[in-house]
């Protein structure tokens, strides 16, 4: 178990120019969620945040699609995305957004003190101009053929084909989004964050200090950028949207995002301290306190090395404890595209299966891309539910409350001699929370579940070896009948404890079903938290089958997307 008793969380800001989709779940906000639970579950001071990235070109683009401001982009899908987040159970502390008065304040301060403590080196270069929209281009708004693998549709910072990082000057046959047209190349000046002179500091922090803890995935990636040697970065652009710069003469520039986006975790901060009336700086700058960002592997340099670098050149935050990005996630083996609608969408899953978050949050975790790209099939979700939820958790905690009603009108019956079996099944109730709160703290979380899992496979085990059914229907076996159902109620008490990190709506259900308040994760390990006569609520089914038509039915919604 960890040592720190205080955790930033952080999970990556979602653009606020789309809604959330599986990918964005399995890869971030889920294993945050179950890490954020399980630490509070045990004691620990936790800050959860997020909030919607709102400065983004892809933002601007949507807009000028649409005809509309850049505004009602982001009000529409933050509005969105936070619903979402708050029907699916991420438990968030607070979700932000980086249009805030409050936020373009604190990134402002950012800058400028970077600025003052010549943190920054200012350069002028020759960036692409469009004549015609009379206007810089970002990036996102350059396109042409990737030099890698060809693919004409490439963006000028990234082909979406190979997913190979670019330069705009490496695009052949670069052409303007806004315009369609050929670019020219205009002079103009920008601050840069000289990466370069962080490279020694760096590589030691990352490599040496965490190269065996972190994810294997994590510091290789890291371990490519700083060995081909890192360059300094561009923090301001020519756009109109986006934070201003804090200086007299620099109408239109603004900072670019990457810089003011992860400013956004600090901001939510402030923000949730001041509503709170807690200090946030406890939660930056102790040393004590434990930074964990959830991510996906297209924000590792983000969040391992420009970040850091970023906090660093401030001069008192503390660094990442932690980066724990997740692989991709395909659907039906295919990546996984927004532009082209190949996506199964949370909304409009809360809507397809109501009250059956659960059923996808397990699906999710079970199947989560941890060490590589992994594939989400609708016909999996059907067997994960079908097999797993419904057959095996579903079908023990049914089998125990049926018969505790059944045999003792609901009542906990007592526990009396014990035998090799009951003493083998104990023995994994108690050691199950911790193989589970390890797990979790070493960010293993498909581990973690089957885990749960398993024990409730056991349970299903133990009822049909020893056959109180049978047994009850024997005088001088009531006795045994008792012991075998008591601890029966003792594995699902466990069970409702362990996957509410997991499986937050299900673990309130049995909850009520065993008439018991929230419990801490040390009771899950007691074998005594029920007494003997306490009164259990009438049994419900936790999880219903899925049957063929419900799929089929989501499988032509993909196909005619």
């Amino acid at each position: 178990m960890s040592d720190s008793s205080k955790f930033t969380v952080t999970a990556a800001l979602p653009y606020a120019n789309g809604p959330i989709h599986i990918g964005h779940l399995a890869g971030v906000y889920i294993p945050g969620d179950i890490f954020a639970r399980y630490k509070r579950n045990i004691g620990d001071d936790v800050l959860y945040v997020c909030g919607s990235d709102e400065h983004g070109v892809p933002i601007t683009i949507k807009a000028k699609k649409n005809g509309i401001e850049p505004q009602d982009v982001i009000d529409k899908y933050h509005t969105m995305i936070q619903n979402s987040f708050l029907e699916f159970g991420i438990s968030l502390d607070i979700y932000s957004r980086t249009s805030n008065q409050e936020h373009h304040e604190v990134a402002k301060e950012f800058f400028k003190k970077l600025l003052d403590d010549n943190k920054f080196i200012e350069k002028t270069t020759e960036e692409y101009y469009d004549e015609k929209e009379k206007t810089f281009l970002a990036d996102r708004y350059i396109k042409g053929t990737c030099p890698i693998c060809g693919y004409e549709d490439a963006y000028g910072d990234q082909c979406e084909k190979c997913g190979a990082s670019l330069e705009p000057s490496e695009l052949k046959n670069p052409q303007s989004a806004l315009s369609g047209g050929k670019l020219t190349k205009k002079e103009t000046s920008h601050w840069y964050l000289p990466l370069d002179r962080h490279e020694d500091w760096l590589k030691d922090w990352i490599i040496k200090e965490n190269g065996i803890r972190w994810k294997s995935n994590v510091v290789g990636q890291c371990k490519s950028w700083i060995d081909s040697g890192l360059k300094a970065r561009a923090v301001t652009r020519d756009l109109d949207w986006g934070v201003k710069l804090p200086i007299e003469d620099q109408k239109g520039k603004v900072l670019y995002v990457w810089f003011d986006a992860p400013i956004g975790y600090i901001s939510a901060t402030k923000i949730w301290a001041k509503k709170n009336n807690k200090n946030w700086e406890s939660y930056w700058k102790d040393s004590n306190t434990k930074l964990v960002h959830f991510i996906g592997k297209d924000n590792i340099v983000f969040h391992c090395i420009i970040f850091p670098a970023m906090l660093k050149s401030y001069g008192d935050f503390i660094l990442p404890d932690n980066v724990p990005a997740n692989e991709f996630l395909n659907l039906e083996g295919r990546k996984i595209s927004t532009s082209k609608n190949w996506a199964v969408w949370l909304h409009k899953y809360l809507k397809d299966f109501p009250n059956q978050q659960d059923v996808l949050r397990y699906v999710l975790c079970i199947n989560a891309p941890e060490n590589k790209d992994n594939d989400f099939t609708w016909l999996d979700f059907q067997a994960r539910n079908n097999n797993e939820l419904v057959a095996i958790l579903g079908n023990f905690i049914n089998r125990v409350f049926v018969l505790c009603h059944k045999y003792w009108d609901g009542k906990v019956p007592g526990k009396n001699n014990l035998e090799q079996i009951d003493e083998d099944i104990i023995l994994k109730i108690k050691s199950t929370p911790n193989v589970i709160g390890d797990s979790i703290d070493n960010y293993k979380f498909r581990f973690a579940l089957q885990t749960l899992m398993d024990l409730a496979r056991s349970g299903n085990k133990y009822l049909a070896d020893t056959e109180p059914w049978k047994l009850f229907k024997q005088s001088d076996k009531k006795a045994r009948t008792e012991t075998i159902l008591n601890i029966s109620i003792h594995i699902t008490a466990s069970l409702s404890i362990l996957c509410e990190p997991f499986m937050p709506f299900t673990a309130q259900k049995l909850k009520n079903m065993l008439n018991i308040k929230s419990s801490k994760w040390s009771c899950a390990s007691d074998i005594n938290q029920i007494p003997a006569g306490h009164q259990l609520n009438s049994p419900k089914l936790l999880f219903s089958r899925i049957e063929d038509e419900q799929i089929e039915n989501q499988i032509n919604k993909l196909k005619q997307s």
